[in-house]
């Protein structure tokens, strides 16, 4: 009998929740689970990036390691970023995969630039690339630079660090300022002048912005562009 395949981000979450939980065990898993209930209560918090903003200058890190001008990588065209926690978070890994099936096909098709960033070290930027087979910009914003200026830096809970080690890693080894601050999952449309038009920021990492969204808020700008 055939089956269909996920077809959203929450299909595929929904999918592969049920086995990291029992990969886990029960035990972490109510660590995870009340970590991303506590998020969702807590809310997006006050000051963080919204439509209108411009996107400040920032300097990023390459796969190779090297500096580059965030400005020279988006070029005069309307651009996606997309801000995720880490190749260690596998809501992530499954978001960028996503987003390379069904997103950047469509933005090449639009001339949209689709670059993705976190805080992690050239190394972590280099393991989400392979991970998910990504084809677009991938690139690392030390110390959450950028992520700071649009007030969307959180970190795991106490906890959620706690598991984090029993599963034998701690997000701090895998970021470049070796702090385990991280951004909330964010995505970002901007217009070729760098100002925002769509701002969706996820405050429990096992949401994501899904691709329909990001389509519609471009859509939107075309439209403005025409009219």
């Amino acid at each position: 009998m055939s089956t269909t395949s996920p077809t959203t981000i929450a299909d595929e979450v929904t999918a592969f929740v049920p086995g990291f939980s029992e990969a886990v065990g029960p035990k972490l898993s109510a660590v995870f689970d009340g970590e991303q209930r506590d998020l969702r209560e807590a809310g997006v918090p006050d000051g963080v990036v919204s439509v209108g903003d411009t996107l400040p200058a920032a300097t990023v890190i390459d796969v190779r390691g090297e500096a580059r001008d965030l400005a020279s990588l988006l070029g005069d065209r309307p651009a996606v970023l997309v801000f995720y926690r880490g190749a260690w978070c596998p809501f992530c890994n499954i978001t960028l995969a996503h987003y390379q099936r069904s997103l950047a096909p469509a933005l090449d098709e639009r001339g949209v630039a689709l670059i993705a960033i976190s805080p992690q070290s050239p190394d972590g930027t280099a393991a989400a690339v392979e991970k998910g087979e990504l084809g677009y910009t991938v690139v690392s914003d030390p110390g959450n630079a950028l992520a700071h200026e649009l007030g969307i830096v959180t970190a795991p809970s106490a906890a959620a660090q706690e598991a984090h080690t029993e599963l034998g890693f701690a997000v701090k080894d895998s970021n470049a300022d070796d702090t385990p601050a991280i951004p909330f999952p964010s995505v970002i449309v901007l217009d070729p002048s760098r100002t925002v038009v769509f701002a969706d920021i996820q405050v429990d990492y096992t949401q994501r912005t899904e691709t329909s969204e990001i389509l519609a808020a471009l859509d939107a700008l075309d439209t403005v562009r025409v009219g």
